[in-house]
């Protein structure tokens, strides 16, 4: 019998890690929130008004249970999350100025993600799938996912990667996977302190080079924090500064401004690259106007985007 494809499976999938984030904020006093590079990306881009959604395992315990409830509550499609009975993955941020975090996550919950438990048909629906960060660096999660991005773009689905950078899971052990997933991916987005570290070079422009030598047709966004990005895709190229905010959390901007380029891309792949760029840095902008993770609104982003300056 024919299996039915439902109309509202997503066209965006994030694959990856969600985690806990626990900060200290006190001598003895902590703070948690959900998060993870791949599923903020999701949210993000749910909240931008995609059908969305994460494609992950988290743990049953009250970790894994807020993750749950706030991809719930972001209107991820939660037949994509797994739960299953093992440890939670934790960041323990123990020092905030300079930032100082490690991770707690052996045999963790994230690490047992299966694809071949994905709806029926998912593949069929799906556009755009998003890789990226610790999902791709911890076994045997890791080599899952890169046979899957290759499946994927074997079947003509568009694939977007942001290493979103750690130390020290990404040294030299990660540059196989580096240069595999930019060779694959359609959309490309680091920082300049990324490609530095990444590449182990002191100009970012010798990693930027070397991505543009391995994918000249991707779409690379480049980030340089407080001074903007730069669009790159071939021959052409855009610039701008993100607009003004009053800052208050700067908590996911990264991953907001992934989602702002993938949903610029994904409703008007035909327009210029300075028009994606600028919803792009609305977003990341629109992420910082409030405490913790805030994933952008369509409206605060739209509004923002005639304040980013094409240089």
């Amino acid at each position: 019998m024919t299996q039915i494809l439902h109309p509202d499976l997503p066209q965006f999938v994030a694959f990856g890690e969600a985690l806990t984030d626990l900060v200290r904020i006190g001598l003895d006093r902590w703070r948690s929130a959900s998060g993870g590079s791949p599923w903020q990306v999701a949210v993000a881009m749910s909240t931008l008004g995609q059908l969305s959604a994460f494609a992950g395992a988290v743990s049953r315990d009250p970790f894994g249970a807020d993750i749950w409830q706030a991809s719930q509550d972001a209107h991820l499609d939660m037949r994509f999350i797994q739960q299953l009975p093992r440890p939670p993955l934790l960041a323990v941020a123990h020092e905030v100025d300079p930032p100082r975090s490690f991770l707690i996550g052996q045999d963790s919950a994230d690490l047992h993600f299966r694809p071949e438990g994905l709806p029926a048909g998912w593949t069929r629906a799906l556009r755009w799938a998003h890789f990226g960060s610790l999902g791709l660096v911890r076994a045997p999660l890791a080599g899952r996912l890169r046979a899957l991005a290759e499946a994927l773009k074997g079947e003509g689905r568009l694939i977007s990667y942001a290493p979103s950078f750690r130390a020290p899971p990404m040294d030299a052990s990660y540059d196989d996977t580096l240069e595999q997933m930019c060779r694959l991916a359609d959309v490309i987005k680091l920082s300049d302190t990324e490609l530095r570290a990444l590449f182990r070079v002191h100009d970012h422009r010798t990693g930027l080079a070397q991505i543009a030598a391995w994918n000249p047709g991707a779409w690379l966004l480049l980030t340089t924090g407080e001074t903007g990005a730069t669009l790159y895709h071939g021959a052409e190229e855009a610039a701008g500064r993100a607009p003004h905010v009053e800052v208050v959390d700067t908590v996911g901007a990264e991953d907001a401004t992934m989602a702002g380029l993938l949903d610029s891309l994904m409703r008007n792949a035909g327009v210029p690259a300075a028009l994606h760029l600028r919803w792009a840095l609305a977003a990341g902008a629109a992420a910082c106007t409030a405490y913790g993770f805030a994933p952008p609104r369509p409206a605060l982003v739209a509004a923002l985007a005639e304040a980013v300056e094409i240089l």
